[in-house]
Parts: C-alpha cells; structure tokens; sequence
C-alpha cells in the first residue's frame, strides 16, 4: 500500500500520507490513485484541479459549495507551507461547527481528503505555498458560499492575527 490514514478529530477528514523515495537525484511520491484511495474507503471521482499560488499571512476561506454542486477535495501543498482548516457544516451532524486543523508542508509526502459538507480554508505560513486540490465537482458560481474566517462561534485559533484576505471573504457570513 503507498499510502496511510490518519483519522483526525472529524472521523470523515483524513489526512493521507504517501510513501516517498528518495535518492541522489530528489524524490519521488504518488499523490493519487484511484485503487488505492478506494481500498482506504475514499471513493470518489475527481473532476477538477486547482492551483492556487499565495503569500505568507494570506488566507483564503472558509469556502465550499452548495448542493448540488457541493465539492469533495483532495489537498496537496506543492510548495511552502500552510495551516488548514475544515469546518463540518453538515446540519444533522454531531460535529456541526466544530473544525479539524493541521499544518501541511511540501517537506511532507501529505494530502488531506475533506468531503462534501464541510467548509474549508487555510492560511499561509511560509514566503509562498502552492496549494493543489483535487474536485468532485466543477466550479459553479451560482453554487458558492462560505463562512467569515474569524466566526466567533467556531473559535478557529489562526496562527495570524490580520491575515491578507480578499474583499469577498472579508464580507462572508457567520456560520449560523
């Protein structure tokens, strides 16, 4: 098996760690197979990938979609690092509002699986991270919603204090 799983505080988040070679010539590690994930009880057909390229103190989030263009992901830091995080926004669930973080770096062979139903974002802690997911659904504007970042409710304890946020997620609503 190339990959392991970790469970994290939200059963349904998990973070994926991938076997990683190495030798004189650098590294290599599989970020995805469709058989594998599937045996790791992740069965999910990805549709779309998104690179996103940001600064250190940018953070982007909380996003997701809605129903019926509610988006899985798949998450890789390709470069840097960052602090995510995922809020479960599933109404009926015993976890609704509670969030799972975790720092992932490109230095580690790492992904994290977030499916549908919950809202998601992340901070940058190095100069620069490229950040890749992987969707289950496309993009849909009419579809897109998300939660303002500092939701005194969920208490998120970001690593900083005046993050760089665009206009869009300045203005997001609070979860409830």
């Amino acid at each position: 098996m190339t990959y392991t799983v970790e469970t994290l505080s939200i059963p349904d988040v998990r973070l994926i760690r991938a076997a990683r070679f190495e030798d004189s010539r650098g590294f290599f590690w599989m970020t995805y197979r469709k058989s594998e994930f599937e045996a790791l009880g992740i069965r999910e057909d990805f549709l779309q990938d998104n690179l996103s390229r940001s600064s250190r103190g940018v953070l982007r989030g909380l996003h997701y979609q809605k129903e019926p263009a509610a988006q899985g992901k798949l998450l890789t830091v390709l470069s840097g690092e960052i602090y995510d995080v995922t809020v479960d926004i599933r109404p009926e669930s015993p976890t609704f509002g509670a969030y799972v973080d975790v720092s992932l770096s490109a230095e580690r062979p790492e992904m994290l699986y977030i499916p549908e139903g919950f809202a998601h974002g992340f901070c940058v802690l190095s100069e620069y991270a490229d950040v890749l997911y992987k969707v289950t659904r496309e993009y849909s504007p009419e579809h897109e919603a998300g939660i303002i970042w500092n939701d005194p409710e969920i208490g998120i304890r970001w690593p900083v204090r005046n993050p760089v946020l665009s206009e869009k997620d300045k203005k997001l609503p609070r979860l409830q």
